[in-house]
């Protein structure tokens, strides 16, 4: 982490409160509404439903996230997928876990946004000169919104990105000031800061800990905390989340307090935190709700993006085209994933019609997300040699608290739980074939030793009978081993018509467990002849082969560690650069298989994933080079028993 990131200033305050809080700033427009839904107001349910909200804020997210998480970062930078880079090398199965939680917080970008947003405009009802409308318009100011912030992405967020931070202090300020008007309201409610009413209020009132289910919105957006730690730094964010943990705190005892106050004995029915607001500040109260609504839901936007990215680079996720709107670091913007977004939130909306509704459904898939962040800290914690006492107690602690959370939230199922579900399920699925496709693939690729082919590459270099295929021939390789290559690119140079070329460049792209690593080194195998290039990449930072190689070329042109000039005579003599021809091997799978069902289910998807997915010469940034795409059939367990009888044809006849 640099030290200027790391370091708390006011700016990195404030662009902590923009780019952080978002999802969790925005809970109190629907937590209450959530837990009150349909049941009379009595001071058992809300006052220990409060004290549930105010431990819930004080054990999931300031003690496990702010404090304890955040010690896991990886260069200052956090996130699923990085905490996962960090662990990867212990056990081979935490992979699991990193793509459920992964697959998680896409599923929660999906709804997220609607029910923000929507929590927001439905505050028009409270007003005058809207009480009569009507739920379809709703809707389609709603979807209006959606698709004008879906539509912005593609420019980048820097410009307007600085408006976010003076926003979400307005609106954070905001809540602490309705919370204080009606604070003193009910003075019971502050019983809720002892934790007892919370255990009480679990006990006691009937079905207390399904509504933990509704508790639990109130840290949806914890996980941001965490994934965002790059853009802020950990001393921005401990800093800033105590005003904002204060202000949700006043809002949360203000509503309760307002409630108690107000509606005792009744069942209310209308929307908690507009009905705390004074009539005359109602417009100006929706306009900053809206506003905050649609950060919040720019921030788990932006941080799908950066999450498919980093599973593209740890090959959990098929090659997808990767624009960069901005030279501002971390901004990146994935069309397709746009696109799935943003059709995902508008058939949230479409189906689920209300807030209400949506609230019901939301918060089951981000408790498994939760859930893989607390196996993956407790194996980093074991890496860093922490007490086996103490990383125990971190386990039982935290897996106690969220698993309680899931069973509770599992009460939403039949109430449109399960549509978040299969969306992250099927995105799961989608990580899960890729990276078990490339394993079984990866079991049979055969590699030969480089050495025992350098003479013929040597000769066929030299050799002018053979027509020139390129003055240089670069081939990407997997190959980890330096002394190694595939036999596919071996038999692709020397089989058939041979590729003749000057220099035969093999390059080699090696993701590292560190995000923003970008070296590489050279070995000249036979100088000016045979040269292999390693990029070590981080795995946030794109693989532009086109752009690096090109650096990589310049560099040592410029240190005379190689000639590109072209070897024609007549070219020679005018110093003329030659040509640069990239080959990229595709493999498909062939026919000739003998796989186990699961297995070839598994590949069968790969491959169908792999054709709608983007080509590996433009996934490797080749797209304006000349790329030669060679395909070739993958065969893992080939056909061995074979009944083949020989017909003896009868001479006489």
């Amino acid at each position: 982490m640099s030290k200027h990131v790391n370091k708390v200033t006011a700016a990195g305050l404030l662009v902590a409160l923009g780019i952080i809080y978002g999802d969790i700033g925005t809970s109190p427009l629907y937590v209450f509404d959530e837990i009150i839904h349909g049941r009379v107001i009595t001071e058992l349910l809300v006052v220990g439903s409060l004290s549930c909200i105010i431990w819930t804020l004080t054990l999931q997210t300031t003690i496990k996230y702010v404090i304890l998480t955040l010690k896991a970062d990886n260069r200052g930078e956090g996130g699923i997928f990085s905490l996962y880079t960090l662990v990867r090398r212990r056990r081979k199965w935490l992979v699991l876990p990193a793509m459920i939680g992964g697959a998680a917080l896409l599923a929660d970008g999906m709804i997220t946004p609607p029910i923000s947003v929507t929590s927001a405009i439905e505050g028009l009802r409270i007003t005058p000169a809207f009480s009569d409308i009507q739920q379809s318009t709703i809707i389609y100011i709603v979807i209006g919104i959606l698709a004008l912030l879906f539509f912005l992405q593609q420019f980048g967020t820097l410009s307007i990105g600085k408006l976010f931070g003076p926003i979400m202090l307005a609106w954070f300020t905001m809540l602490a000031v309705l919370g204080i008007s009606h604070i003193t309201d009910n003075m019971s409610v502050f019983k809720a800061l002892n934790p007892y009413e919370a255990i009480t209020f679990l006990k006691e009132y009937p079905g207390g800990f399904w509504l933990l289910g509704a508790v639990f919105l109130c840290t949806t957006g914890a996980e941001a905390l965490y994934s965002d730690l790059g853009h802020c730094g950990r001393g921005n964010i401990r800093r800033s989340w105590i005003f904002v943990k204060s202000c949700l705190l006043i809002t949360y005892v203000g509503q309760a307090s307002w409630l108690l106050q107000n509606q005792t004995g009744k069942v209310f029915e209308g929307k908690t935190f507009y009905a705390v607001m004074p009539d005359w500040f109602l417009i100006p109260g929706i306009i900053i709700a809206t506003a905050a609504a649609i950060i919040a839901s720019q921030a788990l936007i932006s941080g799908s993006f950066t999450l498919i990215s980093e599973a593209i680079r740890l090959n959990l996720w098929p090659k997808m085209k990767i624009n960069y709107p901005t030279e501002a670091k971390g901004q990146l913007f994935v069309p397709g994933i746009n696109t799935l977004l943003f059709v995902g939130c508008v058939g949230i909306v479409l189906y689920f019609q209300t807030s209400s509704a949506m609230g019901a459904a939301y918060g089951l898939a981000i408790t498994l997300c939760m859930l893989a962040t607390t196996i993956l800290v407790a194996n980093f914690m074991v890496l860093h040699r922490v007490k086996p006492f103490l990383i125990y107690l971190f386990l039982g602690v935290f897996l106690t608290i969220e698993v309680s959370f899931l069973i509770a939230n599992l009460d939403k199922f039949p109430h449109g739980g399960y549509v978040t579900l299969i969306v992250g399920g099927a995105l799961f699925a989608v990580m899960y074939i890729w990276y078990r496709a490339r394993k079984i693939k990866n079991r049979y690729v055969e590699f030969v030793r480089l050495e025992e082919y350098i003479p013929k590459l040597e000769e066929l270099s030299n050799d002018t009978s053979v027509p020139k295929y390129a003055t240089h021939l670069v081939y990407l390789t997997s190959a980890n081993n330096p002394k190694e290559i595939e036999h596919k690119i071996i038999y692709s140079i020397l089989s058939g018509k041979p590729k003749r070329a000057d220099i035969f460049w093999f390059v080699h792209v090696d993701t590292l467990d560190d995000p923003y690593t970008c070296d590489y080194t050279v070995e000249h195998i036979i100088p000016n002849d045979i040269i292999r290039v390693e990029f070590r990449l981080g795995f946030r930072m794109a693989p532009r082969i086109n752009l690096m190689f090109k650096k990589v070329v310049e560099d040592l042109v410029a240190n005379r560690e190689v000639n590109v000039t072209s070897r024609y005579e007549s070219q020679q003599r005018n110093n003329v650069v030659g040509d640069f021809r990239f080959v990229v091997m595709e493999k498909f799978l062939s026919q000739d298989n003998e796989l186990p069902f699961f297995e070839r289910v598994i590949m069968k998807l790969y491959f169908w994933l792999k054709e709608i997915s983007l080509s590996e010469e433009k996934g490797f940034g080749l797209e304006q080079n000349t790329v030669q795409v060679e395909k070739f059939p993958l065969i893992i367990a080939p056909v061995s028993k074979l009944k083949l009888n020989r017909v003896y044809v009868d001479e006489e006849e």
